[in-house]
């Protein structure tokens, strides 16, 4: 009430000659929505309000390109790529064209052909002769060395299942959640997990027993007491062995397919041991090692626990 008798105290001159122009129709407009009198909320212009409501009910967008940094090509690459065979054996060709140009530059030269050490013409065509012999023994040599291509395997062994039966509902299903983990994200084949000297899952492909189509269950006894579990346990660290068929250990692991191809021994602190086998050499990634190895610290603190708690529970029983 105060506000509004000191607005009407406020007298405004009046200047005849003062003229109101009406604004043109592009003029932006703001409407004021309110709910109620005391909440007033500005819009959009109309013009912009008109085409937001248009591509909103039913109206198409003009698609907006990609205005970003884009990737560099490198053309010389590219087409070392895509003509392999033709970049390896052209320096045989370019050493056979240069051998032939130089002979018949000798023959048509009309110089003796026993080379002169006096001549210059001699010693330039010893050097051009060096330069192609050169170039064809690089191509040789790029044609006998190829680089291998590495392609997975399909693991020669049975399917197998073993999980301890004496576990917990929520260890098993946190050991097969490994196994899924690991299965989906790396080239794991097989896994087995050994721990406080009991084999608490051997799953994936395993060995075929020659007796039997069976697998072969894991030895805990004779993989605790070889020369690849105790490694492990001295050195507290992940071992990967990206070559199996390399390595002389191969022997201590009977249980996994004989062309297993990689292998990777994870220890679950001081009592256990994970390991796992790939289908392709050298194929778990720096990647799949750091998620292996996070998986394993997970299931080493539940499995700590659990066996901690049984434990106790047979030290009270005994009691």
């Amino acid at each position: 009430m105060e506000a509004a008798r000191f607005i009407n105290q406020i007298q405004i001159p009046k200047n005849p000659n003062r003229r109101f122009s009406r604004p043109p129709l592009d003029f932006p407009r703001i409407i004021r929505a309110s709910s109620s009198s005391t909440s007033q909320v500005p819009l959009l212009p109309f013009a912009v309000s008109l085409s937001l409501l248009s591509s909103g009910f039913g109206g198409q967008q003009e698609p907006k390109s990609y205005r970003g940094p884009k990737p560099s090509k490198n053309l010389v690459a590219d087409f070392v790529s895509r003509n392999d065979d033709s970049v390896r054996s052209l320096p045989i060709y370019v050493g056979g064209a240069s051998l032939l140009a130089v002979l018949f530059n000798r023959a048509v030269s009309g110089i003796a052909p026993v080379a002169d050490a006096s001549s210059s013409q001699s010693r330039a065509d010893l050097l051009a002769l060096g330069l192609a012999v050169t170039n064809l023994l690089t191509g040789l040599v790029w044609l006998s060395i190829r680089p291998k291509t590495i392609t997975p395997v399909e693991p020669e062994g049975v399917d197998c299942k073993v999980l301890e039966p004496n576990l917990p509902a929520s260890i098993l299903s946190e050991l097969l959640w490994a196994w899924e983990s690991i299965k989906v994200a790396t080239c794991c084949k097989s896994l087995v997990i050994v721990y406080n000297g009991i084999c608490l899952l051997q799953i994936g492909m395993a060995a075929k027993s020659p007796d039997a189509n069976k697998a072969v269950l894991v030895n805990t006894d004779k993989l605790m007491t070889g020369s690849v579990y105790q490694g492990v346990f001295k050195s507290k660290a992940q071992s990967y062995l990206a070559n199996l068929s390399l390595y002389p250990g191969r022997s201590e692991l009977p249980f996994l397919p004989p062309n297993t191809q990689a292998v990777i021994l994870q220890p679950l602190g001081d009592k256990g041991i994970a390991v796992i086998g790939g289908n392709t050499i050298r194929g778990f990634t720096s990647s799949d090692q750091a998620w292996i190895s996070s998986i394993g610290e997970k299931l080493d603190a539940t499995l700590g626990r659990c066996f901690l708690d049984s434990d106790e529970i047979s030290q009270e029983t005994d009691r």
